[in-house]
């Protein structure tokens, strides 16, 4: 869950990550955003139904003190009141399994349109500007051109939903 997660709103906002670092039930993704800002994603599996509580949120504080973070998301399932109360004093931003942060659907479809450009890249050795008038002999059969043209249609329609799913395909080929 929370893996797919952290793709997502890498690809979204344009963070490139830096180092990962796992440690027993935490993972930590330091990342740099558009304009080279250190960020911290940190991901949180709890054993159970445990809940983030406000000793998690002092410790990620002291670690963006520490290693000089501009911002942090934490990830995790469940955060307890204090825990939430905290993250807004200390300007944390969280993901959990029922809130997303909001996000405008353009830097959606163009994450969407960024992937698509990094696998044309590595597959076709060439960046195409728009890929759906890719003019390759193999374009009619290639994966990449149709998730683009579909992503554009669910862009101009609106659908969130569609788009996302998009997004998820994209990610899926650039691994």
């Amino acid at each position: 869950m929370s893996e797919n997660k952290i793709n997502f709103i890498m690809a979204v906002r344009g963070y490139k990550s830096v180092k990962r670092q796992q440690n027993a039930n935490v993972t930590d993704v330091a990342a740099l955003d558009r304009s080279n800002n250190k960020v911290l994603l940190r991901i949180v599996e709890p054993f159970a139904n445990e809940y983030i509580n406000l000793n998690d949120v002092k410790n990620l504080t002291e670690a963006i003190k520490r290693d000089n973070y501009v911002y942090a998301i934490l990830i995790s399932k469940q955060f307890t009141e204090g825990a939430l109360e905290e993250m807004d004093k200390q300007n944390i931003q969280r993901i959990s399994e029922d809130y997303m942060p909001p996000f405008d659907i353009q830097e959606l479809y163009l994450a969407v349109v960024n992937c698509a450009n990094n696998h044309c890249q590595k597959k076709c050795c060439k960046v195409v500007l728009a890929i759906a008038e890719c003019n390759e002999t193999a374009a009619e059969l290639c994966k990449t051109k149709a998730l683009v043209v579909a992503a554009k249609r669910h862009f101009e329609a609106g659908t969130i939903g569609l788009l996302k799913n998009d997004l998820k395909l994209a990610l899926a080929l650039t691994r």
